[in-house]
């Protein structure tokens, strides 16, 4: 037996069952808080008895389980105190570990798709959580040596196996609840010190099995959110405007793994690691942002299927994010946009199905590209009625853009640029359909004639595909006397596009 601070047991069991924190008040309450809050979620919390034992809330028999369009949940603990401290906390003291089970018809849209009948058992020994506050505002502490997450068929004959383990070490974090059923405000943090991710499975008729390890360092996250009812977030537009938002940032350190899939007795092997990552998100009734990275990526994959031994990949970095209004607004509001990838690099074995002689420079390849502006939304991007209304109309009005940077190199060619615009949306006519631009962008080009010159002695491109190339990229650049460069400046301005100051248009 263990024993947990108040919302201990709540933290686990919202975590796979769905539960929400409860108040930190006497040990009736907090049992008929854990029932109203099942309810409102959709399940049901029962038990074969409850019963006080001087300061203890002896709770036997816990059901926990949600049926669904098909979908079910069931989760069973044998046994739940509810200890009053006497100094404004509650003990609640559990068994180290308990069951659950999912089944879920299979998914239509999949072929091939069989239903799913799963067993889980969470595994948590020692965990402790230190609860305050009150019903208005929960806050709580926890920290626990370890939890394991085994899932696995519950039909040990079946055909199809296949089963799953996530191991946790070093858990920490907090958790604060405010507000009441209609609106809930849910701040949170946790770190974890090292996650382990084991799983294995094989279909004998299709003559496949395979195996899967993954070890990941220094975990942490938080998030931040205003939560409302069940009923009002069945609309996500509706509950956007009720006060819905949600924020959150995750990253880890170190990770590496090991995936081994044999199919037809032909093996494939991959392995690999990286140095961390993260990843943040935030939504509310204004905007949109979803971005991540990683750091040092390597890659190893062997298999009968591919034409050498090994096939290595590998970046130094890279990074996504996206920045976007989702509702009506009144004055602009800013968007982003960035997709990068540093230092990416293959093996030889590929350069050498292209170019066996080694003509080109085998230099790690990068892509940028930043981003950001300003827009002016008209339409509610989640009103599903005033989108379709558009037809093929914008939601808003592009009021200004800046490309902070261009990158783009390989084979020892690289081409940069950076520039920005403004847009009035008063004038669609001057270029049809289109706000009237203004504003430039500086380009520069290192090395294309150079890597032309070596696909064209390579066999790769033709002369003529080659010189027509350098003739349309000259009518917009200028190149320098003593070196392989070109430089172009693209300006919008009176009215019409200039290509370093002559006027196209």
């Amino acid at each position: 037996m263990k024993h947990w601070k108040l919302a201990g047991s709540t933290a686990a069991l919202a975590l796979f069952a769905g539960t929400s924190a409860f108040a930190d008040v006497t040990p009736e309450e907090v049992w008929q808080n854990w029932q109203d809050m099942s309810a409102s979620a959709g399940q049901t919390i029962t038990a074969a008895s409850a019963e006080r034992d001087g300061d203890t809330l002896v709770v036997e028999g816990v059901t926990i389980s949600y049926d669904q369009d098909g979908t079910s949940f069931i989760s069973t603990i044998d046994q739940i105190d509810f200890a009053d401290n006497g100094d404004g906390s509650v003990d609640v003291t559990t068994s180290d570990s308990y069951e659950m089970s999912l089944k879920a018809p299979a998914a239509a849209e999949i072929d091939g798709a069989v239903p799913t009948d799963l067993k889980i058992t969470l595994t948590q020994p020692d965990m402790v959580v230190t609860a305050s506050g009150s019903v208005e505002s929960l806050n709580y502490e926890f920290a626990g040596p370890s939890m394991t997450v085994k899932v696995e068929p519950a039909d040990a004959a079946a055909e199809a196996q296949g089963n799953f383990e996530i191991a946790l070490t070093d858990l920490s974090g907090k958790y604060l609840v405010e507000g009441d059923e209609a609106a809930k405000k849910v701040t949170s943090d946790f770190a974890v010190k090292t996650m382990t991710l084991t799983g294995s499975g094989k279909d004998a008729s299709a003559k496949t099995d395979g195996t899967f390890t993954a070890t990941v360092a220094d975990l942490a996250g938080n998030t931040n959110g205003n939560i409302l009812g069940a009923a009002e977030m069945a609309d996500l537009a509706a509950a956007l405007q009720g006060g819905f938002a949600v924020n959150g940032s995750f990253s880890h350190g170190a990770m590496t793994f090991d995936l081994a899939v044999t199919e037809d007795d032909k093996p494939t092997k991959i392995t690999g690691g990286s140095e961390g990552g993260d990843m943040s998100f935030a939504m509310d009734a204004t905007h949109l942002q979803f971005g991540g990275g990683g750091k040092a990526l390597n890659l190893t994959i062997a298999s009968a299927d591919i034409p050498f031994p090994e096939l290595k990949l590998g970046y130094e970095e890279t990074a996504f994010n996206m920045l976007m209004p989702v509702g009506k607004s009144g004055a602009p509001a800013d968007f982003a946009f960035l997709t990068k990838l540093v230092g990416f690099t293959v093996s030889d074995e590929v350069w050498g199905m292209f170019d066996p002689a080694g003509n080109l420079p085998h230099d790690p390849a990068t892509v940028i590209i930043d981003t950001k502006g300003k827009v002016t939304m008209t339409t509610d991007l989640f009103d599903e009625a005033a989108m379709a209304a558009l037809g093929e109309a914008p939601p808003g009005d592009l009021n200004a853009l800046e490309v902070t940077e261009i990158k783009a190199s390989i084979a020892g060619a690289e081409l940069t640029g950076a520039g920005a615009f403004t847009f009035d949306n008063s004038d669609k006519t001057t270029f049809p359909g289109v706000p009237l631009p203004t504003g430039k962008l500086d380009l520069k080009l290192v090395g294309g004639n150079t890597l032309l010159d070596k696909l064209v002695a390579m066999g790769l491109i033709t002369n003529d595909d080659a010189m027509g190339f350098k003739m349309m990229v000259a009518m917009f650049s200028n190149a320098a006397a003593d070196k392989d460069e070109l430089t172009s400046t693209l300006e919008f301005k009176d009215k019409g596009f200039y290509a370093n100051g002559q006027k196209l248009q």
